[in-house]
């Protein structure tokens, strides 16, 4: 007999390893598989908990309380470190179990930061481009060693690109008002301290609050490079947009975007880098996530039926 079903609105969830959904199913659980193929509306998030539905796999779909309230969940468990998209106050009220995966990601984000920020660097996109089109331009880049880089957000991925940018011998500085036990060779200053100095900012701050706008970009001294991958909003795409027209950014990477896919003001602009939420996409990260998010998913389940 059915225990119920297990929603999954992440779309990419277990591909190629159905030995994760057999174990759900194992555990007396219906599968429900996303049924769109990409990241649920809220609309469509209100529609897919229906009253069997006692947990869900998560992705970034809005769970607010209206969504929470009309459902019958009874566990969320996020493949993935980030839970700005669920409204925590909402489910403890409901009696809802939250749990989440904050290390899975942590060394595939923090990679692709790297080479997104080294790519930058070295100029290795426009090159690449370039000889594709049978020019033979060899441009003159820049060296991470000695250069002043501001992590923006010390979670388990921001402290990871730190400790990298150290081994390249940059000088690194935090922001993170909420940081704590940070390692003793990172120092950690206010945002509004930080920027005037920082050659490279990255910003992986958790929540959706812009940190990064037009006055913020202007305090960074010219020829800074500004790479992005926290939430969609915490950085302000048309200032970012701005600061390069103007020339006073030489580069800069995003992997999210307020809205997704992106078509926005930075598609098509030679000194900007851009990848589609791909941070955690590695085999190594998306199976540590989604296998993290299975054990909360039936540890929860089974305890609320203690």
């Amino acid at each position: 007999m059915s225990r119920g079903a297990v929603q999954i609105t992440t779309s990419t969830f277990a591909v190629g390893n159905d030995a994760l959904l057999d174990r759900i199913r194992e555990a007396g659980l219906e599968v429900r598989l996303n049924p769109y193929g990409r990241r649920l509306t809220r609309e469509e998030a209100l529609q897919v908990f229906d009253e069997d539905v006692v947990g869900v796999l998560a992705g970034l779909e809005p769970l607010d309380r209206e969504v929470l309230a009309r459902s019958s969940l009874k566990v969320i468990s996020r493949v993935g470190s980030g839970m700005s998209n669920v409204d925590q106050d909402a489910a403890r009220e409901f009696g809802i179990a939250v749990a989440n995966t904050p290390t899975g990601p942590t060394t595939a984000v923090a990679e692709l930061t790297m080479a997104a920020l080294l790519s930058l660097l070295r100029e290795v996109p426009a090159m690449d481009r370039a000889l594709h089109g049978g020019v033979w331009d060899k441009r003159t880049g820049g060296e991470l060693e000695g250069r002043s880089v501001v992590i923006v957000g010390l979670g388990h991925i921001g402290l990871r690109v730190a400790e990298l940018c150290r081994a390249f011998g940059a000088q690194v500085v935090g922001v993170d008002p909420y940081a704590s036990d940070t390692p003793a060779w990172l120092p950690v200053r206010a945002l509004d301290e930080a920027l005037p100095e920082a050659q490279v900012v990255s910003v992986h701050a958790s929540g959706h609050a812009c940190l990064l706008g037009a006055a913020e970009l202007a305090s960074m001294p010219p020829g800074g490079l500004v790479l992005h991958a926290a939430r969609g909003g915490v950085v302000d795409e048309e200032a970012l947009a701005a600061a390069l027209e103007a020339g006073h950014l030489a580069g800069v990477w995003l992997d999210v975007f307020n809205h997704e896919p992106y078509h926005g003001p930075l598609a098509g602009q030679a000194r900007v880098l851009l990848t589609p939420h791909v941070g955690s996409y590695t085999r190594e990260s998306r199976l540590k996530m989604e296998v993290q998010a299975v054990d909360n998913l039936l540890a929860a389940l089974e305890e609320a039926r203690e």
